[in-house]
């Protein structure tokens, strides 16, 4: 079609200018009109690259809908500046390194246009600009669809990107437009992409499918809000977030996804509300690293299609279900590592092919109020440093309830499990536990079955009609039990009558035989108990402390403290006054000085000199004490303050609770519960906070409360290189290996060289440089035909490893 003419109606009031006009260009129409003019561009193709600078409406004939196309050779067709109209034209772009629709000012409103382009943009918003755009399609196969970005807006109502050779939606450069009603699909990169600080979406009912990529994409501190919107049919993540991204997701549906549903990482935020994600392919969420978090509200993760846990929480991250279902997956919840935990709230778990919840690598789940059904196993916690809380939990038709093994310790309370098929509750391979108030009924196995070795626990706890019976345990070095009643109606195990157990139930008929009592039946002496190990004098512990490598001004300060408590002692005991003396402490220093050792160390002396009950020592960090919602925080404050009862309770890098940029951080209500605790509690548990040397001054000048707490402050040096040689030859002695002729001279020279950056570990150092040295010696001796003594022991400076 060739090109047609412009008629131009004028507004204009000023009686030497003509109403109406006719030219044979847009460009000559442009020229000619005026801010309000009406362009109307007759049907035809127009090979002009168009700027619109006046407040003009721009558009095709009535009734003939890409009749009027926009198509030059090359450059931007479509250029827009000004507040103007423009609607129901066809843009064609042919350039690959420019858009097609490119909008730099104004508030324009674009209606009706179709883009039909292959360009490296279909429609551009940047800078000042703030459109409106309605019922416009782009489709553009070989670039992005739609791009905002350089601090640009505008809202985007129903329109349809329908190919795009890269992102469907590009975010970036602090933009910040409003997608309604939109739909987004056969994209190759991402669906929608949000990037860099200060860059946002809104999305409001909108729908993005069919993409070669990742549905909606947000990373590096951007951040979106996705309300009553659908993501499905990916060929890779269905939403991701990475780097501080912030993304929430209300009464949204993400399905259809053959990788992770969401998945979140590097201290990303994902607040998800009455949203459903079904049939993935891995992890419903997945969730990864310190400081990432997901709080999920009244959501559904059901209908797994692969062989992945539903949720996924590890390397420290965290995820918290509220009133949550998940059903019908492998695996429900899956917690692991140090510093990784879940707080799941009045939620159901349900229809799981194998663990419902599994927790483990010193990870740690709470559960409250929840009900798990129909499972293989309901709650599994695996190994050492593993643990965590059930309370008031149902499990119904599970194999087993909750199963504890390899040194776990989690805190069950009253829960109940029904009709479990082999045990209730299940204990092995040195697991621990603690179970107050629980009740089992109808197992087909047992109620509680604990093996031997295991430090378990049993409060008040209850079976009904177990078949093989209420209680099974080992022959010897059995649980504690109190006040446990059955009803009795399984088989009673033998091994269970020679259980280490106390029973302080009153006799009654529905009093378990099977749990023994204190008295050891007639005629069969019972084990005796293994004499507790005494405790250490403060001499013992100070010669200790004496025998570490260095820290001479730190062993001092602590010799201080022991005497004056032990002279206030003496005066108590001979009738006259003591001088007060807080024992709460702060330890400054870099990593690898020897902060935890003495701390602990520490606790034995005061447990010697009878001021701690028993002197243990509680290690916890800003992940053991923050939660992520008002009032988790204080309850896990008093968690951490109650372990360390009657002994140390040493918080590492506490500057982290008040960090500079706090905002809303919930770090101060840990400190604020700890003051409390420290002030109510003063004589039970004895407190050390610790961490670099200005990040202490700094953290206790922000917090006057916690400063006038604490005594005095211990400076823990750096090593000298003299000293790192002395851990290095205690390790070696240690391990039975000896430093050759010429390695004493060619360590203290190699740590006197060592960098001593951020990244200097101090006595960890040392340690790592003899591991590294016996590693080098094993690869040498490994090549001699005939070893001696001297050649499996001696270490020389040729085993020393290379500088970094």
């Amino acid at each position: 079609m060739a090109q047609g003419t412009v008629q131009v109606t004028h507004t204009g009031t000023s009686r030497w200018r003509r109403r109406t006009g006719e030219y044979a260009s847009l460009a000559a129409a442009l020229e000619a009109a005026g801010d309000g003019d009406i362009l109307t561009v007759a049907p035809g193709t127009y090979r002009e690259n168009l700027v619109v600078q006046r407040a003009v409406t721009l558009r095709g004939p009535e009734g003939a809908v890409g009749s009027v196309r926009i198509a030059p050779l090359d450059g931007v067709p479509l250029t827009v500046r000004a507040s103007a109209t423009v609607q129901d034209l066809h843009v064609e772009g042919q350039d690959s390194a420019a858009p097609a629709l490119l909008v730099e000012d104004g508030t324009p409103e674009l209606v009706d246009l179709r883009i039909v382009t292959r360009s490296a943009v279909g429609l551009e918003v940047r800078g000042a600009a703030r459109p409106t755009v309605r019922r416009c399609t782009v489709d553009n196969p070989a670039g992005v669809g739609i791009a905002v970005l350089d601090g640009a807006g505008g809202v985007f109502e129903e329109c349809e990107v329908v190919a795009a050779g890269q992102s469907g939606v590009s975010v970036h450069g602090g933009a910040h437009p409003r997608l309604e009603r939109c739909r987004v699909h056969h994209a190759s990169g991402a669906g929608v992409s949000v990037t860099g600080e200060g860059s946002g979406l809104e999305a409001f009912g909108c729908e993005i499918y069919e993409i070669k990529g990742t549905g909606v994409q947000i990373a590096s501190r951007a951040a979106a809000h996705l309300t009553d919107s659908s993501v499905h049919r990916t060929t890779s993540d269905g939403v991701t977030l990475d780097t501080d991204a912030v993304l929430t997701l209300s009464d949204c549906d993400i399905h259809d996804i053959p990788e992770n549903a969401i998945d979140l990482r590097s201290r990303s935020v994902l607040t998800l509300t009455r949203s459903t994600v079904r049939r993935f392919g891995r992890n419903g969420l997945s969730v990864w690293d310190p400081g990432t978090r997901v709080d999920a509200n009244q959501c559904e993760i059901h209908d797994s299609t692969g062989d992945y846990p539903a949720v996924w929480v590890s390397d420290g991250a965290t995820a918290v279900l509220d009133s949550c279902r998940v059903h019908d997956v492998p695996d429900a919840l899956f917690v692991l590592d140090r510093g990784s935990r879940a707080d799941v709230v009045d939620s159901d778990l349900s229809q799981v092919r194998n663990t419902a919840v599994s927790v483990s690598d010193g990870a740690t789940a709470q559960l409250d109020d929840c009900r798990i059904r129909e499972v293989s196993t309901g709650a599994w916690f695996r190994d050492h440093g593993s643990g965590g809380t059930l309370n008031g939990c149902t499990i119904d038709a599970a194999q087993t309830g909750v199963i504890v093994t390899k040194g776990a310790d989690p805190l069950i309370e009253r829960c109940t499990v029904t009709s479990p098929a082999e045990a209730g509750f299940y204990v092995s391979a040195e697991g621990r536990g603690t179970f107050r108030g629980c009740r089992v009924t109808g197992s087909g196995g047992y109620g509680f079955h604990v093996m031997d070795g295991c430090r378990t626990m049993l409060s008040r706890c209850r079976t009904e009609r177990c078949a093989r019976g209420g209680y099974e345990f080992a022959e010897v070095d059995g649980p504690v039990v109190e006040e446990c009643t059955s009803d009795e109606s399984g088989t009673v195990r033998p091994g269970a009558e020679r259980a280490t157990a106390v029973l302080t139930a009153p006799q009654t008929p529905g009093l378990l035989s099977a749990v023994p009592a204190q008295t050891p039946a007639a005629g069969k002496p019972g084990p005796a108990a293994p004499p507790a190990e005494p405790a250490r004098s403060s001499g013992v512990v100070l010669g200790e402390l004496d025998a570490l490598v260095g820290l001479d001004s730190v062993k001092r300060e602590v010799r201080t403290l022991t005497n004056m408590i032990e002279v206030g002692r003496r005066r108590q005991e001979a009738g006259l006054k003591a001088a007060s003396v807080r024992r709460h402490l702060v330890f400054t220093g870099s990593p690898g000085t020897g902060k935890t050792t003495v701390a602990r160390l520490y606790g034995e002396i005061l447990a010697s000199l009878g001021v701690l009950e028993s002197g243990h020592l509680v290690e916890v960090s800003r992940v053991d004490l923050v939660g992520e919602h008002i009032g988790s925080t204080a309850i896990r404050t008093q968690e951490a303050f109650e372990r360390a009862r009657g002994g140390v309770l040493f918080i590492d890098e506490a500057y982290a609770l008040s960090p500079e940029d706090s905002g809303r951080d919930f770090g101060k209500e840990a400190i604020d519960t700890l003051v409390k605790l420290m002030e109510d509690h003063r004589d039970a548990v004895v407190v050390i906070v610790a961490g670099y040397t200005a990040e202490m001054e700094r953290f206790l000048n922000v917090n006057p409360g916690v400063a006038s707490r604490f005594s005095r402050t211990i400076t823990f040096p750096d090593y000298a290189p003299e000293e790192l040689l002395r851990i290095v030859e205690q390790q070696a002695e240690e391990h039975e290996y000896r430093l050759g002729e010429g390695a004493a001279e060619a360590l203290l020279k190699y740590f006197t060289a060592l960098p001593k950056g951020p990244a200097f570990g101090n006595g960890r150092t040392a340690r790592q440089t003899f591991e590294s040295m016996v590693e080098r010696h094993a690869v040498r001796v490994a090549e001699l035909v005939e070893v001696s003594t001297d050649d499996l022991t001696l270490l020389y400076a040729d085993d020393l490893p290379e500088l970094p």
